[in-house]
């Protein structure tokens, strides 16, 4: 992700502001979370699975392969940006 820094408006002195800190890592690594998600759906297909066939069982499975993409993409975008592709994202 490209920093998006907008000048910040001046203040009651008429100097500008300077921009604020980024947030801490441990907020934005979405890759922790993705994986807190994919545990929660493969406990959910787990006990799903136990209670007998059900809607909820093809739910978990559907999120814990959608998750499983998002953790994949997540990995290709990481591996673009370590190489320098022009098209990556950056800041993963």
């Amino acid at each position: 992700m490209e920093s998006t820094e907008e000048p910040q408006s001046p203040d009651e002195t008429g100097k500008s502001l300077p921009p604020p800190p980024p947030p801490p890592a441990r907020l934005v690594d979405l890759f922790r979370i993705v994986i807190v998600g994919e545990i929660v759906w493969l406990g959910i297909l787990v006990v799903a699975l136990f209670t007998g066939p059900s809607i909820l069982a093809w739910t978990a499975v559907t999120g814990a392969a959608l998750g499983g993409i998002g953790m994949a993409i997540m990995t290709w975008q990481r591996s673009a940006a370590r190489r320098g592709s022009k098209t990556a994202q950056q800041g993963l």
